[in-house]
């Protein structure tokens, strides 16, 4: 009898537990250690990202047969307005909670924990190809291209390159890249224990940490239930789907990291193989409604604490623009405050124009502590949005050929 191996969410809630345990008892050698070879890590895998969003989002928009135009304003419009309306919503929960039990104190001891990360004993840099946001416009070129040449000599020869080139990918996402999430992600912990943030937040903070979290799961739910009432699917059981990628998203603090298993929880939805290699690594770029969530809400924690003026009118605004804004926020742990923090101005006038300044680095030091929370609420939201464009693609745009079976396409699914 063939033995069954471990799923990924067991081996990411092994991790977790193993970096905290390490980083609060082992010695310091040992910590440095699993940083190490976790920043080692993390630089292949953010050379390898920007060459998953190429060959996933090329392939994915070549192989739509019909609406690739039309599927791709559909899916920024649905991103961008789960975005702003997620924002809006964690202003007003915020600015109704917080004022009970916030503390400049409190604030200020989490603030101290911020240079206090674990040191590696190496670095290796490994220069990515193209920044993410390079990979994603080249993407769209090359997609749209082969989806216009297909059938002609040099578009059949571009397509037949990039079907490779998206198979070799696919390999060392499943060779590599996940075996080694584990790793990675007992390493961050192991950072974040041994800085002290991990106890530091629970112990001064959790109010604050347990209502954006709660947040992050409204979102969540209110997504995949719209998401299941649009194409007749059980919502609870979208949302089981999508633990292993939570779970991952958990621990790299990264959108673009979590895609080789959000690919997989969006096939175990049922979304076509076209729609989930176009949507999920398009909305791992554009789709931000969790760093939203946090960030309006520890920008209002900070005004609150500062007297500072904060209103729906000074917020929204904000939203608006940090949405577009984030598009091309690093896809890294803290990549979207960091992106953030030239647009604080709108909120918190002159007191974000200075860079050394207090509330800057209270803003940084609360967000990051939330990070993997709020990403873990992205990653699940681009898996809803993959759900109903997959419906809508279905049901409106694909229209089938004369001479197909039973009039219907035979689309890829998991």
């Amino acid at each position: 009898m063939k033995k069954k191996k471990m799923g990924l969410v067991p081996k990411l809630i092994i991790a977790i537990v193993l970096g905290i345990v390490i980083g609060q008892f082992m010695p310091e050698t040992v910590c440095r250690l699993v940083v190490t070879v976790s920043g080692v890590f993390s630089s292949y895998l953010k050379f390898v990202i920007p060459l998953m969003i190429l060959a996933y989002v090329s392939m994915g928009i070549a192989d739509l047969s019909q609406g690739a135009g039309k599927l791709l304003l559909i899916t920024v419009a649905l991103a961008y307005g789960s975005t702003l309306v997620f924002g809006s919503t964690s202003y007003i929960v915020s600015s109704a909670l917080f004022p009970s039990f916030m503390s400049p104190e409190a604030m200020t001891q989490i603030a101290a924990t911020a240079d206090n990360s674990v040191s590696p004993y190496l670095t290796i840099s490994i220069p990515a190809l193209m920044d993410t946001m390079s990979a994603v416009v080249f993407a769209f070129m090359l997609g749209l291209s082969m989806s216009i040449l297909r059938n002609k000599t040099m578009g059949d020869t571009l397509y037949n390159g990039m079907h490779d080139f998206s198979a070799m990918i696919d390999a060392v996402l499943h060779k590599t890249i996940i075996p080694g999430l584990p790793l990675y992600i007992c390493g961050t912990f192991v950072d974040m224990t041994r800085s002290g943030k991990t106890f530091a937040i629970l112990g001064i903070l959790w109010k604050v940490f347990l209502v954006v979290i709660l947040m992050h799961w409204a979102a969540i739910l209110v997504e995949f239930s719209i998401a299941g009432t649009i194409s007749h699917k059980n919502p609870f059981k979208l949302i089981k789907n999508q633990l292993p990628g939570y779970a991952t998203a958990l621990g790299t603090q990264s959108s673009a990291a979590t895609i080789p298993v959000n690919l997989e929880c969006a096939a175990n939805d049922g979304v076509s193989e076209q729609i989930r290699n176009f949507v999920i690594p398009l909305c791992a770029n554009i789709h931000m409604c969790g760093s939203m969530i946090t960030i309006v809400a520890c920008a209002t924690a900070v005004c609150l604490m500062n007297n500072l003026p904060i209103s729906l009118s000074t917020v929204v605004p904000f939203i608006a623009t940090l949405g577009i804004a984030m598009v091309a926020s690093p896809g890294a742990p803290g990549g979207s405050i960091m992106t953030a923090l030239p647009f604080l101005y709108m909120i918190f006038g002159a007191e974000a124009g200075d860079p050394d300044g207090a509330i800057c680095a209270i803003m940084v030091a609360l967000y990051i502590t939330q990070d993997s929370f709020g990403t873990a609420c992205n990653i699940s939201g681009d898996n809803a949005i993959s759900v109903v464009v997959d419906t809508i693609y279905k049901k409106f745009i694909y229209k089938p050929e004369k001479g197909t079976h039973n009039g219907k396409e035979k689309i890829k699914a998991a």
